[in-house]
């Protein structure tokens, strides 16, 4: 299964920021909306991502004033990225290799989805789930 099939159906909005907003302005963001990441934007282009944990690390270096500074400061880049043909397992491996949580999905230079570990776990969940079931079914029918 594609990236490109995991997303279909989602609204078309990717919940995004600008590079020069400041930390506090994306971490209202990402309360706000109650995730994890935003994929951050500079001069129409994916530049990085945000996260919880950029905010943490940065806040252990910097202190309370980097709360004051621009996203591109904290943010983690340049962005690691898939293509909506890309293999859900292929993704999956690529998070686990580089120890990320979350990956935008571009196409042609343009971002069309973003998803969270989390996503791509629970596929894997439901079809591991669904080939028992059918190992389940062709035991009892034999």
């Amino acid at each position: 299964m594609t990236i490109a099939r995991l997303i279909e159906g989602r609204s078309g909005e990717v919940v995004s920021c600008d590079a020069t907003l400041s930390v506090r302005e994306a971490v209202a963001i990402l309360a706000e909306r109650r995730i994890g990441a935003l994929p951050v934007f500079a001069d129409g282009k994916i530049a990085g991502i945000f996260s919880e944990r950029d905010v943490v690390y940065q806040l252990a270096a910097n202190g309370p004033a980097m709360l004051s500074q621009p996203v591109s400061s904290a943010m983690t880049a340049p962005a690691i990225t898939v293509s909506p043909h890309t293999d859900v397992l292929e993704a999956l491996g690529l998070m686990t290799r580089r120890r990320i949580r979350h990956l935008p999905v571009v196409d042609g230079g343009t971002v069309v989805g973003f998803v969270s570990i989390g996503d791509l776990v629970k596929y894997r969940i439901d079809r591991i789930e669904s080939e028992a079931n059918a190992m389940r079914s062709y035991i009892q029918s034999a």
